[in-house]
């Protein structure tokens, strides 16, 4: 019996020892069920779902179906969620302006709300419990630096979704993480009609390699993204030249990086952001427990040729 499973199962058999109460619903509200990305989010919500299902309550996992309305789709979900009369929602805040409103409106219901993955910059408008993830910003500026330091003078920024609060928060950092190493960067906005298009995305890629032989470095937002940078890169034959990095892990981007094609990943640890946002919320709910740092930061963490074999044990475990 692994570790996890031991202390997850102390903890149900604990709970379910205790004294009978009312149980918890909690929504957890994330992006397309379309995205791998939202795999390990969902991973670290149903590990916390045990021990909130032992006491009696539920964790219910809703996703948007694509992001070409994101904002929308995600306040839609957050009305939804209300209106089932859950105690507390857990959702990602990438388009504020769209959100913001069902956020309040779900806080006027007397549902207590946390944030996690996108919106900690909002955490004070939002009136949210807390928020779970990483600083977009500062996981940009250690990417933009160590690729700046890895040896890359030119970098593109590729950005899937123009507008999106924390994508764009990522590439201003590596902007400014790789100008202040004494390199430059360009970013690439693409129309989020093409999120997820890898033929599509690759061929944009290609022709900026193509219009730019300056370019020697691509830092992608999404790995499937990476995935897209990698073909141009080769397609070019450009690949002992033009170094790459992305952020979050997916099996392509380990296997690159362990093969030497991949320079670094930036790894925002999703799993914590499903686990300690769900968890949190419900026992702040039931308990009236509250973390006393805010935020808290689940990364960035560099993955790159040091620590790649530590890595793959937390993929094999579905927790990284």
């Amino acid at each position: 019996m692994t570790l996890k499973k031991t202390i997850l199962g102390a903890i149900v058999a604990s709970v379910t020892a205790g004294t009978a109460m009312a149980g918890t619903d909690i929504a957890l509200i994330i992006g397309s069920n379309q995205d791998s990305f939202w795999n390990v989010v969902k991973k670290g919500a149903e590990d916390a779902a045990m021990v909130i299902e032992a006491r009696g309550g539920s964790v219910n996992i809703l996703q948007t179906n694509g992001y070409e309305n994101y904002g929308a789709d995600l306040a839609t979900l957050i009305e939804q969620a209300t209106a089932q009369g859950v105690d507390g929602i857990a959702t990602v805040l990438p388009v504020p302006d769209a959100q913001l409103p069902a956020i309040h409106a779900a806080q006027a219901a007397g549902i207590t709300v946390t944030l996690l993955n996108g919106g900690g910059d909002f955490l004070e408008e939002s009136g949210a419990l807390n928020y779970f993830g990483s600083d977009e910003y500062v996981a940009g500026v250690a990417g933009g630096a160590y690729m700046a330091d890895a040896g890359a003078t030119h970098i593109l920024c590729h950005i899937q979704q123009p507008g999106t609060v924390n994508l764009e928060a990522r590439c201003k950092g590596v902007e400014d993480g790789a100008t202040k190493a004494g390199a430059k960067v360009t970013i690439l906005r693409l129309p989020a009609s093409m999120d997820g298009d890898i033929p599509g995305t690759s061929a944009a890629i290609e022709a900026e390699l193509n219009g730019d032989p300056s370019i020697d470095g691509v830092i992608n937002l999404a790995t499937w993204g990476a995935d897209a940078s990698y073909a141009a890169i080769e397609q070019l034959g450009k690949g002992d030249t033009v170094r790459l990095g992305t952020f979050d892990l997916s099996p392509s981007t380990l296997d690159r990086i362990k093969a030497g094609t991949q320079t670094m990943a930036i790894d925002q640890t999703p799993y914590y952001q499903g686990f300690l946002s769900v968890s949190t919320l419900a026992a702040n709910i039931e308990f009236g427990t509250k973390i006393a740092t805010q935020p808290v930061l689940t990364g960035p963490a560099i993955v790159d040729s040091s620590n790649i074999d530590a890595t793959f044990a937390g993929v094999a475990a579905g927790t990284r």
